[in-house]
């Protein structure tokens, strides 16, 4: 989305701009998984992640995105962390400090919850945000966090795929939604305030498993990519162009992926092999390459030093390197 361009009016499903690729990115701060948070990271607060939100939303940024864990289990807090601020909170907070990024959950594990208690939180959460939420979901991964919270683990993707039937129900326009599953069911309960965007904020699916690749064509408005990498991506696009077809799905559909680490410029220390560093043109023709495999948005993350060297980063992918991608 370009820099100063007016958000999406609050209708239909179609969240983009179509024929050109979008950029958002995931929130420092928020979760500091050694994977991939900065050292900065584990001292900073909610004050540098309004600040970051902030400048997402005046620079163009397509979306500001949260992920979510309930807790850690010891086995794999050494590499995760336990510090995964909660999405509903984070975003619903953000809302008031921003006025046009998207505020996606990426992902909300939504197994873990009954979807009329998901779109209680969710609804309001558009609701605060004036119609920017979506609402990105995944089946999870931490087995332990299931069990503490009762839901079967071995049965969480047919959980996920009902409570992605049921959330279409309880998201969209009817203040009393109904919906009959094997698992949930509900009608006669009123629920407000409802979202803004209608007919319901769009739903993203998260995943490369078949099984996930399959949800997100047949029940989804999105596809978020879990990090496949550039020579796995056509194969996905396509298996997801070929579900959709054969279903007869033709509305919005948002095809994601995450870039690798990014630096605009040449680093004076050591951002580490993975990373694409070099002037804007350089960056933007490596960029190019996602929409021609048909990709609609990539998550951008930059490596940094603290929190100012990141605002520096977004802006200068902002004002250098997006004017160039749709180049």
């Amino acid at each position: 989305m370009p820099r100063g361009e007016e958000p999406p009016p609050a209708a239909g499903l179609q969240v983009l701009p179509p024929g050109r690729l979008s950029y958002g990115m995931q929130l420092p701060v928020t979760s500091l998984s050694t994977l991939y948070a900065e050292p900065w990271e584990v001292e900073a607060g909610p004050a540098e992640l309004r600040r970051i939100a902030r400048a997402a939303d005046r620079l163009g940024f397509a979306y500001v995105a949260t992920c979510d864990h309930v807790a850690v289990p010891v086995r794999l807090a050494a590499a995760m962390g336990t510090v995964w601020y909660d999405p509903v909170a984070t975003l619903a907070h953000l809302a008031a400090v921003t006025g046009r990024v998207l505020l996606l959950s990426h992902v909300a594990v939504a197994a873990l919850r009954h979807p009329l208690a998901l779109a209680k939180q969710y609804a309001t959460v558009d609701r605060l945000a004036d119609g920017r939420l979506v609402l990105g979901v995944g089946a999870g991964h931490v087995r332990e966090e299931f069990a503490a919270l009762g839901v079967d683990y071995g049965r969480r993707g047919a959980i996920l795929d009902e409570t992605l039937d049921a959330l279409k129900a309880a998201l969209g326009p009817a203040e009393f939604p109904r919906f009959s599953g094997r698992r949930f069911a509900f009608e006669g309960l009123g629920q407000a305030p409802r979202p803004v965007r209608t007919p319901r904020p769009p739903l993203w699916v998260g995943g490369s498993s078949p099984a996930a690749l399959r949800r997100a064509a047949l029940r989804g408005d999105g596809w978020l990519s879990q990090g496949d990498r550039r020579d796995e991506l056509p194969q996905r696009v396509a298996e997801l162009r070929r579900l959709r077809e054969e279903a007869g799905r033709d509305g919005p559909f948002a095809v994601g992926a995450i870039s690798e680490a990014l630096y605009v410029g040449s680093p004076a220390w050591d951002t580490g092999g993975r990373t694409l560093t070099g002037e804007p043109e350089a960056l933007a023709e490596s960029l190019r390459a996602y929409r021609a495999m048909g990709v609609d948005q990539i998550q951008v993350r930059f490596r940094s030093r603290d929190a100012a060297e990141l605002l520096d980063q977004m802006e200068a992918f902002a004002e250098s390197v997006a004017p160039l991608l749709s180049g």
